[in-house]
């Protein structure tokens, strides 16, 4: 799993010159408002494979779909027959594949900064259609799709004008849509995976894996905890510890006890932070609570280790 940024998501869609990237990331950085954009689906489709693979987004994206396509995320598989709807949150990493090659519709991509409280009244991840415990796939009647569609046209008319608050019109479409995704009702799972088992021990690996390594005394953990893992995947924490315990004879707590040990080891033998900047990065938030917790692990003190 990679974290793929806007500028990555660019690229991967329009090579590595990307002139229509850098035109909307410096018009848009003039302003200080975040990042937004709007596509069609059919012309990326043309451009690149449609293929989702997982990996960690940093942006958010809505995209109306007219095609087969399924969305595989922890041990569920959806469908999409048609008509949908997808609200993407980089909570939840996902896989997403066309199941033909009839696809059109329409996404649009922002980041958190185009969105702030200031701005809407309220914080966007903490919204329910955008919560780690939400289906984000909704299935669209025709009725519904031209609903959608029709503020999508808006945004697309919008984003080539020169009206000097066309991204605060821009915002009020992206409330609109986030709006009527909360009133509709979710895809029910179509099938579970051949291996869900599988699937949850690999997903699980590769949240934990992509916190590492700590590359400075301002990154934190952020998924510490067996209850934070199992809400980012989407299933019931006892469900987590079972599959961790079945795969690999450690519990849910062990696994990311044991990581956090070695990166902590690392930390104290190739950095100059002082131990209650190794804590915090780490995500203890008193420095006694991470000795006590290396000492378990390693029989030594931090500050034993790195002497």
């Amino acid at each position: 799993m990679t974290v793929t940024a806007v500028r990555d998501f660019y690229q991967d869609i329009f090579g590595t010159v990307c002139s229509e990237l850098n035109y909307f990331l410096d018009d848009q950085s003039t302003h200080e408002i975040g990042h937004f954009n709007v596509f069609s689906i059919a012309d990326v489709y043309c451009k690149k494979n449609a293929t989702m693979p997982y990996n960690r987004r940093t942006y958010y994206k809505i995209s109306l779909i007219n095609g087969r396509n399924r969305v595989d995320y922890a041990d569920k598989v959806l469908e999409i027959e048609d008509y949908g709807v997808l609200f993407a949150t980089p909570k939840i990493p996902y896989r997403y594949t066309p199941a033909d090659k009839n696809q059109s519709g329409h996404f649009c991509v922002f980041t958190a900064d185009f969105m702030p409280k200031s701005k809407t009244g309220f914080e966007i991840e903490k919204l329910p259609i955008f919560s780690p415990q939400s289906d984000f796939v909704f299935q669209l009647s025709e009725q519904q799709y031209h609903e959608i569609n029709s503020v999508f046209q808006k945004m697309h008319k919008e984003i080539q004008s020169d009206y000097t608050y066309k991204y605060d019109l821009l915002r009020n479409y992206v409330l609109e849509l986030i709006h009527y995704g909360q009133k509709l009702q979710p895809v029910k799972p179509s099938l579970q995976h051949i291996n869900a088992s599988t699937r949850i021990f690999s997903l699980f690996i590769e949240l934990l894996e992509r916190q590492f390594p700590i590359e400075n005394t301002k990154q934190v953990l952020q998924l510490k905890t067996a209850k934070d893992f199992a809400d980012t995947l989407r299933v019931h924490v006892n469900h987590l510890n079972k599959v961790l315990k079945e795969t690999t004879g450690k519990t849910t707590t062990e696994i990311i006890a044991s990581r956090v040990s070695q990166e902590a080891k690392i930390l104290l033998k190739q950095t100059t932070w002082n131990i209650s900047e190794i804590a915090f990065s780490l995500g203890f938030e008193e420095v006694a609570h991470f000795s006590n917790f290396f000492k378990k692990q390693n029989q030594v003190s931090p500050a034993a280790f790195r002497a």
